[in-house]
């Protein structure tokens, strides 16, 4: 199994775990900053991750990210019709 790194260098196996790398940009963008990071940012570390990767490899996690995508989509569609039947189908502000 390859692995990627970080621009601080923690490696990330390339196991088709979208969420492993989800995580590992919040710990080193976000939380070691403590919250103090930019958009730019955290493009910067995906675009450098994104360098490390293969055409198949890149596939294969776009594929993994809409799949996630399209999984929170419908949840939060579904939340917030589960919420307008238990305001009795009023409409929520």
């Amino acid at each position: 199994m390859r692995t990627i790194t970080t621009t601080s260098g923690v490696g990330i196996a390339l196991d088709g775990d979208l969420l492993a790398i989800i995580e590992t940009l919040f710990q080193e963008v976000t939380a070691k900053r403590q919250l103090d990071r930019s958009y730019e940012d955290m493009m910067r570390e995906i675009r450098h991750l994104i360098a490390q990767m293969t055409d198949a490899e890149l596939r294969d996690y776009l594929a993994e990210s809409l799949f996630h995508n399209t999984v929170r989509f419908e949840n939060d569609r579904l939340a917030t019709y589960m919420e307008k039947l238990a305001s009795g189908g009023k409409r929520l502000r």
